[in-house]
């Protein structure tokens, strides 16, 4: 945990004209803010992306993809800057371009968890760090379920990523459902319990993040997206190559899987696979599995 020492904290009344108009829109709202940087304009469309701390690999890879792609579609995305999911949807709509806020359990000028002091900085230059903490609050257990009900009133949409049964991203979503706001998940792996939450939400009638493209729709958007343009470039592809991507999904798998698969010899696969992380249809994970971007 690490102090950051500097004069340009301001503190926002709900009296001001600039406290959020969303947040005016709910009973129970903090009676000012503290922000270091800016706040999410009111005028621009707006995502929150939350999930699990402890992500995996799929969630971390999804998290960074899907907040980049609604980054580059001008889409805001807010979240709490924690480790996992939170960290990984900074880092995406970074990468997008897009302004990108959080909302911190502690004061302003302390970077909780010490892991995201560049994070931390580059959030606060792209957009800005907002808390009803007082600056020099320390992080503590108390703080972050209630900074969890501001997320949730800056969004338009909440999009769940990965959570386990009982997890801290459910309390978002709690809040999102009593403000009104409208709920996507991300279907994860049947045998993971990180996807326990996301299909629970799903079952209650949560919308399916699917693809990109569904979200921007909330918004009446398309945007010129990354899967998009895969999916145009797929049609292209060899049949060889076709073959071997379809073999592909969100869970890592082997070149020696994708051989039983295809009946392929083994330098076919590895080319093919070369080539289509090459054109950008497939991820590497380590150095012997692969997935679909």
């Amino acid at each position: 945990m690490e102090e950051i020492y500097h004069t340009d904290i301001e503190c926002i009344d709900k009296s001001s004209s600039r406290y959020p108009k969303r947040l005016r829109n709910y009973k129970g709202m903090p009676k000012r803010l503290y922000v270091r940087g800016n706040l999410p304009r009111d005028d621009c469309p707006t995502v929150a992306v939350v999930g699990a701390r402890r992500c995996s690999t799929y969630g971390s890879r999804q998290a960074y993809y899907y907040a980049k792609e609604l980054s580059r579609a001008g889409i805001q995305v807010i979240s709490g800057l924690a480790l996992g999911v939170d960290g990984r949807a900074h880092s995406g709509a970074l990468e997008g371009g897009t302004a990108t806020y959080a909302v911190l359990g502690c004061g302003v000028d302390i970077c909780y968890p010490r892991q995201h002091y560049d994070l931390y900085r580059q959030v606060w230059q792209s957009g800005g760090l907002i808390s009803e903490q007082p600056p020099g609050t320390r992080p503590l257990g108390c703080y972050f379920p209630a900074r969890n009900r501001i997320i949730s009133a800056l969004a338009d949409v909440i999009l769940v990523v990965e959570a386990r049964e009982k997890s801290g991203a459910l309390i978002t979503v709690d809040f999102a459902l009593e403000q009104g706001k409208t709920v996507y998940a991300l279907p994860g792996p049947v045998d993971s319990s990180l996807s326990v939450g996301c299909h629970r939400l799903l079952e209650q009638g949560a919308g399916v993040a699917w693809s990109v493209q569904t979200l921007l729709g909330e918004w009446g958007l398309e945007g010129s997206t990354e899967e998009t343009s895969a999916k145009k470039r797929h049609l292209r592809l060899a049949s060889d190559l076709n073959l071997v991507y379809s073999c592909l999904d969100l869970q890592p798998k082997s070149p020696h899987e994708i051989i039983e698969m295809t009946h392929f010899s083994a330098k076919k696969v590895i080319n093919s696979l070369t080539e289509l992380e090459l054109e950008g249809f497939v991820g590497r994970i380590g150095q012997k599995f692969y997935q679909k971007k």
